[in-house]
């Protein structure tokens, strides 16, 4: 569970780091690499919410 907690945190410091890039210097590339970290995060956080729930019921 802390791996898992600790590539959410990675991902999500990428995805902050291209939007932020796309936003300020409308900077496409960081666009596209911004929502593919996005589709990346919402596959770790199902991950995450699935273990967590499988923690829950020990």
């Amino acid at each position: 569970m802390e791996e898992l907690v600790s590539k959410i945190k990675a991902e999500f410091e990428a995805f902050t780091t291209d939007a932020d890039l796309q936003i300020e210097k409308n900077n496409k590339a960081a666009g596209t690499r911004a929502r593919k970290s996005s589709l990346d995060l919402e596959k770790l956080l199902k991950e995450f919410r699935k273990v967590s729930v499988e923690e829950s019921k020990k």
